[in-house]
């Protein structure tokens, strides 16, 4: 059967499982692909979906790829609680461009689409979820994120101005640009980009955060809102301040919002990764963070 170029769909058997995946290209709001791994349980549906991101943009369907076959780990487990899920890639973040790019208008010119900026990476994401909500294998009504690190950070700029997901799950969230956070000496510019080195910025103390971040700009960002978060923090971390101070924050707004921390020496411990092997390389803690996270996704989905 020839693939139809308009909705672009290769199946790939997935090792160690009976559930293939389909790789995906979908179309965002300016017309670009992002590429999407998508599994689905058995039978017709519809079921609830989840989606997996994780860090900053790029990639390709490359990543997508390597992230089925060795971070599958999670995918399993939630195909295991029938639920269908997909690892999605988005574009590459750009530095500051939420904070100085303000608000994306959508218009037309000449019957043609007019942005009066680019899409970032996160309203690829949003694109995604409208775009998955309309295949009959889902449920539209039950869609959640977990989302990692920068892949944390867009479930909050999502949830604040998107209301079409049921929950989400922010693990490690790395907040800084939507609390309006200014790096103290610990992050610099570095001279031959111009862009901002964080990758050593030490947030561990939630006083500091608070005493760095723009309040009313976080608050505003905050107060829309709706969707059931977990906020998921990680003992040590240099980041661990943001961590916490996101959940405190949305909290503090009456947001329905839940908090846990966990002792894990990886970065990204829910998505457990295979080590050399072959085999995942699982300890009890993840065993039980990612319980926690299908526990809760339960309850919302």
């Amino acid at each position: 059967m020839g693939i139809d170029p308009e909705h672009v769909t290769i199946v790939e058997e997935v090792p160690g499982s009976d559930i293939p995946v389909e790789l995906k290209y979908v179309e965002t709001w300016d017309g670009l692909y992002a590429p999407i791994g998508l599994r689905i349980p058995p039978g017709p549906g519809p079921y609830p979906l989840v989606l997996l991101a994780s860090g900053n943009g790029g990639g390709g369907m490359a990543w997508i790829r390597d992230a089925v076959a060795n971070r599958g780990f999670i995918m399993d487990r939630l195909l295991e609680q029938g639920y269908a899920c997909a690892w999605i890639r988005y574009r590459t973040e750009v530095e500051l461009g939420y904070e100085n790019g303000g608000h994306l208008v959508r218009d037309t010119r000449q019957g043609r689409d007019m942005f009066n900026r680019s899409p970032l990476e996160y309203e690829d994401e949003i694109a995604i979820v409208e775009q998955l909500k309309q295949d009959p294998r889902i449920d539209p009504d039950r869609v959640g994120l977990i989302g990692m690190s920068h892949g944390g950070e867009m479930v909050l700029k999502i949830a604040s101005e998107y209301q079409g997901l049921a929950a989400a799950v922010a693990s490690e969230p790395a907040s800084h640009e939507f609390l309006a956070l200014s790096p103290d000496n610990t992050a610099f510019v570095d001279p031959q980009t111009g862009l901002r080195n964080i990758e050593e910025m030490q947030m561990i103390e939630t006083e500091k955060v608070r005493s760095r971040i723009d309040m009313a700009k976080a608050t505003e960002r905050i107060a829309t809102i709706d969707t059931p978060i977990l906020v998921m923090g990680r003992e040590d971390d240099h980041l661990q301040g943001i961590f916490r101070t996101s959940y405190d924050l949305l909290a503090e707004a009456g947001k329905p919002v839940e908090w846990v921390s966990w002792d894990h020496d990886l970065h990204g411990y829910v998505y457990p990764q295979r080590g050399p092997d072959g085999e995942y390389e699982v300890n009890e803690v993840q065993e039980e963070a990612i319980a926690g996270v299908l526990s809760y996704l339960g309850r919302h989905l």
